[in-house]
């Protein structure tokens, strides 16, 4: 069965286990908060659905993913109202690594500033070898990424070339970001969306129970010291010894075949 629901900015489709979030502001994908209300409610949505293991971030405009906030909408916006803003952008984009869906963004066009932001709270991150530059280009208005570019940034590439980064204001190329880890891979152009979609395949009909726990174990582990982080690990583990996944995997592959996944 599947499902589409269009809202002014976003559609959010479900089919076989997987959720695309198809952005559609303006032709940059330049958000402002309405678009922000819209993304907040589809991800609130897609978190209680227990038929949906994996989601898909993609732009439907050709060029972009997202350019990030608008600059009019901030120009014109009162300083309290802007903080607020962007912490709502926070606790949005937060609800992603909380969620037990794997979040894949398909990075098809520019990505840049509050657009790379989106991305960076993403699980993983693909990217088309065409689809332009990437990077948080913040500095040159004044101030830094202020919905988690700073902060995520330093987790995936290092604190060091996190601060690089924000500093010079540099966009990379798609093989450029792929070398320093910032995307987890470039796919040809024509290819990015189909082959995100069935990397999310493979995990709304694989072991998307296990899927779920080693998300959560290392997206909150991270956040542990070691010791703190192998107790919570094994928390998890211990759950997944007792589901009928596991149960089902172990003598799969003792049979020697094929394993009949559920979920549970």
């Amino acid at each position: 069965m599947s499902t589409t629901t269009e809202n002014k900015q976003l559609t959010v489709t479900k089919a076989d286990g997987v959720a695309e979030i198809h952005i559609h502001v303006n032709k940059t994908n330049a958000y402002d908060i309405n678009y922000y209300r819209e993304f907040n409610e589809a991800i609130d949505d897609i978190r209680f659905d227990q038929d949906i293991q994996a989601v898909i971030l993609v732009s439907d405009m050709p060029k972009f993913f997202s350019a990030g906030a608008n600059i009019d909408f901030l120009k014109n916006s009162d300083p309290k109202y802007k903080t607020q803003f962007c912490l709502f952008c926070n606790e949005t984009l937060d609800k992603i690594a909380r969620s037990p869906q794997i979040y894949i963004a398909c990075l098809n066009g520019h990505t840049v500033g509050g657009g790379l932001e989106m991305a960076l709270a993403c699980d993983l991150r693909f990217m088309g070898d065409d689809a332009g530059k990437i990077g948080l280009p913040e500095i040159s208005l004044g101030v830094l990424a202020g919905t988690g570019g700073t902060q995520r940034l330093a987790r995936q590439v290092g604190h060091s070339k996190a601060l690089d980064l924000n500093l010079t204001g540099d966009l990379l190329s798609p093989e450029e970001a792929l070398d320093i880890q910032l995307v987890d891979r470039v796919y040809p152009q024509d290819e990015i969306l189909e082959q995100t979609r069935e990397y999310a395949k493979k995990i709304a009909n694989g072991p998307s129970y296990a899927a779920e726990k080693i998300k959560l174990s290392i997206m909150n582990g991270k956040e542990m010291p070691l010791n703190e982080a192998i107790r919570y690990e094994g928390e998890l583990q211990n759950l997944l010894f007792r589901s009928d996944d596991a149960q089902e995997g172990l003598q799969a592959f003792l049979d020697k075949r094929e394993a009949n996944w559920t979920g549970q």
